[in-house]
């Protein structure tokens, strides 16, 4: 299976990544890769950019390195209602925006049904393309909901190649995914690859996506990041909002 673009990558921007935009489209463009997506953390993460950085994406190309740019952010979902930390108007002029649980904006304490609502309400914003790394269980939810719920919304699910890395705190990444990956095969959902790469070697790494992928004979034609005509309906540079 061959990857040809990366929807989830991190700068120096972010607070606790190591690279510039031009050292990360240089990675992508050395794997081979057509398009990069900037996700950089919104602001109610801790050390990230502030919300003028989001509001002034326009400066930046959108092809470096022979690489296409997709600017946008990774929303922090803020609680069971699904409230991001972006408002509504910077999502919607963002190329991609990819929403996300993490435990310092969102906390440790909240319920199954809980985390399961918090993934539908932030699925249910049009803006919204991606869910992130939905496969840590430090944030148990149902995998059936947020299968379906992604098919009514138009909504991404993200393979991370970060969360399988051994030293990552998240829990119980393997299980997951393939259960995720399993009702994406039966419901017919696609899903898209995130490398979540905080330094340049990492961008458009998914070696640990590819093995996981390759163990459960996933369809290729339900991966959108193999063919970027397949990616383009699900970003909001393509879309009318």
């Amino acid at each position: 299976m061959k990857f040809i673009a990366d929807t989830h990558s991190h700068t120096l921007a972010s607070g606790h990544a190591y690279s510039t935009i031009t050292e990360m489209a240089a990675a992508a463009a050395q794997k081979g890769l057509q398009a990069l997506a900037i996700t950089e953390h919104a602001p109610e993460m801790p050390g990230t950019c502030g919300l003028f950085y989001f509001q002034n994406l326009d400066v930046v190309p959108r092809n470096i390195k022979g690489i296409q740019l997709l600017m946008g952010a990774e929303v922090n979902i803020m609680d069971p209602d699904g409230n991001i930390d972006l408002p509504e108007k910077t999502c919607r002029d963002l190329d991609i925006v990819v929403a996300s649980i993490h435990p310092p904006c969102y906390g440790l304490d909240h319920t199954e049904a809980e985390n399961t609502q918090a993934y539908v309400e932030a699925m249910k914003k049009p803006y919204i393309n991606v869910i992130g790394h939905p496969d840590d269980g430090r944030f148990p939810f149902d995998y059936e909901v947020l299968v379906k719920t992604a098919k009514e919304t138009g909504t991404l699910l993200e393979l991370n190649n970060s969360s399988l890395r051994p030293q990552s705190s998240r829990k119980g990444t393997r299980e997951n995914m393939l259960t995720m990956l399993e009702l994406c095969r039966q419901y017919e959902v696609p899903i898209t690859t995130g490398s979540d790469a905080h330094v340049n070697v990492d961008a458009g790494n998914f070696t640990r996506v590819e093995e996981i992928l390759k163990y459960c004979s996933f369809p290729e034609e339900l991966v959108v990041t193999t063919d970027f005509e397949k990616l383009k309906p699900f970003l909001n540079l393509y879309k009318t909002l």
